[in-house]
């Protein structure tokens, strides 16, 4: 591997977790801070973090609180949500990546979930980031998903926040979607996905109105087989900022050498990699 890995300890109150990072021999080009999906650990994302930093870009892969190295666990008596993403622990990863790389461009980026609140981050802190990177992300609101998915979708944003509530966090696990997810956070996703708009429990800021005054960039890569991600739910995702420019491109099986759906791309990441860096 002609990449430097490292392992950065960052925490945010009570909450401790690790930074995986993979940094380029030379001098980065940039430095991403990335997101993960719903349910998905950073390590899960080592493959594509070290295709970009082989590529020149230093990569850093946040965890979500209850996710691999996360100290907290989901459950009746420990709950969150966006908020608490969105205002303690991303803040504490961007202050460990500005430590480690303080001279390099800074990006921001996220795959399904994490392109949603990467989008949210920015609409909060505009200096966080330069740019914008997402891959297979797009809104959840069920108006922009075809047929059959749009006929059952809303019936999903009922039902999941209830079965959080009643069982103390999502049992994602069991039921095949995400992981043992907390119940604000089924709740907070579950909101946007009904109504198209972004708001987070107990934050008082109109995130629609906030990521309307988003302008950096965007880079988009979405996947011609994943039922989870359509090209609309990314265009209404995009069309809520104010981005000076937007480059979208689709990959197909073709392109990534294996099925071209919402995680299988994690297991042969160059593709991605390029369509980002080239």
């Amino acid at each position: 591997m002609n990449v430097d890995p490292a392992e950065i300890p960052v925490e945010a109150g009570k909450h401790r977790w690790s930074l995986l990072a993979r940094l380029p021999m030379r001098a980065p080009v940039a430095s991403l801070l990335w997101l993960p999906a719903l349910g998905v650990a950073a390590r899960h994302y080592l493959p594509f973090a070290e295709a970009l930093a082989a590529r020149g870009v230093a990569t850093f892969v946040h965890e979500w609180r209850g996710r691999g190295s996360s100290s907290l666990r989901a459950g009746r008596h420990r709950d969150w949500g966006y908020r608490e993403l969105l205002l303690d622990d991303l803040p504490a990863s961007e202050a460990a990546v500005a430590a480690r790389l303080p001279e390099a461009p800074r990006l921001l980026g996220g795959h399904s979930l994490g392109g949603q609140l990467a989008c949210c981050r920015l609409a909060l802190a505009p200096e966080a980031a330069s740019a914008l990177w997402l891959v297979a992300s797009g809104s959840p609101y069920w108006r922009t998903f075809p047929a059959p998915t749009r006929w059952w979708l809303p019936l999903a944003y009922r039902f999941l926040p209830w079965l959080a509530r009643v069982r103390g966090s999502l049992p994602g696990r069991t039921i095949g979607f995400g992981g043992n997810e907390a119940h604000g956070l089924v709740a907070d996703w579950a909101r946007s996905g009904l109504s198209g708009r972004y708001a987070a429990a107990g934050l008082d800021v109109d995130l629609d109105a906030a990521l309307a005054r988003v302008i950096q960039p965007v880079r988009a890569v979405w996947f011609q087989d994943d039922w989870l991600g359509p090209p609309a739910s990314l265009e209404f995702l995009v069309s809520k900022t104010s981005a000076t420019t937007v480059d979208a491109r689709s990959l197909d099986a073709e392109a990534l050498g294996l099925r071209a759906d919402h995680f299988a791309w994690l297991r042969r990441p160059e593709a991605v990699a390029d369509a980002f860096v080239n």
